[in-house]
């Protein structure tokens, strides 16, 4: 309170002697930011009313609204093994939200909001016209549950299977929400970035599953009633240990799950531990741990695993 009584005076006496301040006319308020700017600050007051951040167990992920009356599009990471998650939007609106539809080779989730009142933002789905390499692409999600956070880059990449790989910055709880193109228009769910040690860490190199190889999975399952994925499994005594060789890991066989790592094994070298799930090997989703087997026994020199660990999933080149 006393540095305050001493600043007072001089604030009075500074105002009082400054040239006046002109009125802003509102043609200059436009016109203040040019170009990409100008693009970027367009891209996120249109799309992030529609963006939320999704909340299931202990892991937080995000999400696009992209019906009005509350259906949403995320991760099957994000919300895997969850019959209800709960959705807040950027006004803080919370909803409880049904999982009606997953797909776990694609990374894909359809929630439905209930109790949802009026019509909500939603975001536009891109054609295969406003999906190019080179384009400036816009990532919105809620990162380390900073809600709201938005990155900017480009499109890296489209691989042979339709996935998109882009430099924008996208971190832990940016799992499941949207890849926009400068007209703001949903082109990826963002799923994983490629670490070269342990999982997560950010070095530029970020993945998203297509809207394209999306479109089928809204469409089929939109108007599922839900809840459609079963109770997060229990662990179950005495299963069958898989284990990968070289690798030094022991698997659940339905899950997939991360059981034990051995000490000094390349697995713990990378940072795998008990609970994290394998999705994919370079890309090709794992069925059952005889696949990962069959990888290994060829002897690879390096390899890329696709791992999930509470509602996020990162990319970890292995070296052997």
């Amino acid at each position: 309170m006393k540095a305050s009584t001493l600043l007072l005076p001089f604030l009075s006496l500074t105002l009082a002697t400054a040239t006046p301040v002109l009125p802003v006319s509102p043609s200059w308020a436009q016109t203040r930011f040019q170009g990409d700017e100008q693009v970027s600050i367009q891209v996120y007051q249109k799309a992030s009313p529609a963006v939320v951040t999704i909340r299931a167990g202990n892991g937080n992920g995000s999400g696009s609204i992209i019906s009005p009356d509350g259906l949403v599009l995320t991760g099957e990471h994000v919300v895997s093994g969850f019959r209800t998650v709960q959705v807040i939007t950027q006004t803080g609106a919370r909803y409880t939200a049904r999982v009606i539809a997953t797909d776990r080779q694609r990374d894909l989730a359809l929630l439905r909001l209930e109790n949802v009142q009026g019509r909500l933002p939603t975001l536009p789905l891109a054609s295969r016209e406003g999906i190019q390499v080179g384009q400036r692409v816009f990532a919105i999600g809620s990162p380390f549950g900073l809600s709201g956070t938005y990155t900017t880059g480009i499109l890296s990449r489209i691989a042979p299977n339709g996935d998109l790989q882009t430099d924008a910055a996208i971190n832990p709880g940016n799992s499941g929400g949207p890849l926009l193109n400068s007209r703001g228009e949903l082109i990826g769910v963002n799923r994983a970035i490629l670490s070269p040690g342990s999982v997560g860490g950010n070095i530029g190199i970020g993945f998203a599953t297509s809207i394209l190889n999306a479109q089928e999975f809204i469409a089929q399952n939109r108007n599922n009633p839900g809840p459609a994925v079963a109770t997060r499994p229990e662990a179950r005594p005495n299963l069958p240990n898989a284990q990968g060789v070289r690798l030094g890991v022991a698997l659940d066989p339905e899950t997939l799950t991360v059981r034990e790592v051995e000490p000094n094994s390349p697995a713990e070298a990378i940072g795998l531990r008990p609970g994290d799930r394998l999705l994919a090997v370079n890309g090709r989703p794992l069925e059952d741990p005889e696949e990962l087997r069959a990888f290994l026994d060829r002897r690879p020199r390096a390899m890329v695993l696709t791992v999930a660990r509470q509602g996020r999933v990162a990319n970890v080149l292995i070296r052997f």
